[in-house]
């Protein structure tokens, strides 16, 4: 756009010519996608399949809804269970896949307790395999869906990340995976259409509330979330409920001795 023409329409905002060109495609050594492309200060986050950089996409806002109520729900399991850490923020993990290597930055991951390689405070990389992983399907490109509901369910099987969320508000590619005897992955059967996963035992949730997203004040009144949600609530409802239930006992009995006075000819009050 010319000097004239920003004149002569002042309305009219300038180009943006910071916008980020993509190198998806590129060919990179490990290295340097380590050095220059895994904590690239752009809009742009790169995985790295065998060499070429891959762009990974950004969810629309309601997959983010969907992701951010699942986090809510797991990072409540865990805090009544911490059996496990969770990472975000596509912290990257490496596959060695025989004579392929990825590095894969899901959307969240999990690390159980009992996993052999832990993470430090100050790690930007997980040097272990991920006992579970999530992606958040997005309204993107169909290469970008490929990659996330083939490609990457291939790779985390192979390279054996025993379970596999793939969360999709049109629900055109919902899926729960989890790793089977011979090294691939079986969909999760819902029972009574709740998910039930093996890697987090005692973690469960309704297909139907991932899109409905209920309140944590909710689920602690859903009997299948109230063992692991809100527990202090749970304890202090309980603690409240057995307090009503005494006064109400109590209530009743002094009632019934009134009445008892009244058939004697006592007037309560007088007493």
């Amino acid at each position: 756009m010319s000097v004239l023409e920003l004149t002569l329409n002042p309305t009219i905002e300038a180009e943006d010519d910071d916008d980020e060109v993509s190198h998806a495609g590129r060919y990179v050594s490990e290295a340097d996608y380590w050095a220059h492309y895994y904590h690239n200060d752009g809009e742009i986050c790169y995985e790295w399949n065998n060499g070429i950089l891959e762009e990974k996409p950004v969810s629309d806002f309601a997959g983010s809804l969907m992701y951010l109520w699942f986090v809510g729900l797991l990072r409540q399991y865990l805090e009544t269970r911490p059996i496990a850490n969770v990472t975000a923020l596509d912290l990257g993990f490496k596959l060695k896949l025989g004579h392929q290597e990825t590095i894969r930055r899901p959307d969240l991951g999990v690390i159980r307790h009992d996993n052999p390689i832990q993470m430090a405070a100050d790690d930007c990389t997980y040097k272990g395999l991920f006992d579970m992983c999530i992606e958040a399907i997005s309204d993107s490109k169909r290469s970008e869906i490929e990659r996330d509901i083939v490609t990457k369910k291939a790779e985390y099987a192979r390279g054996g990340v025993q379970e596999y969320y793939i969360l999709d508000p049109k629900n055109r590619h919902m899926t729960f995976f989890q790793r089977g005897a011979r090294g691939v992955y079986l969909p999760i059967q819902p029972i009574n259409g709740v998910i039930h996963s093996n890697v987090l035992p005692g973690f469960r949730f309704r297909l139907t509330d991932l899109h409905r997203r209920p309140s944590l004040m909710e689920m602690a009144e859903d009997e299948l979330y109230q063992d692991f949600i809100l527990p202090e609530y749970q304890a202090e409802k309980r603690r409240a409920d057995l307090e009503q239930a005494r006064a109400d006992m109590e209530q009743a009995k002094a009632e019934r001795l009134a009445a008892k006075l009244r058939e004697l000819g006592f007037s309560p009050d007088e007493i």
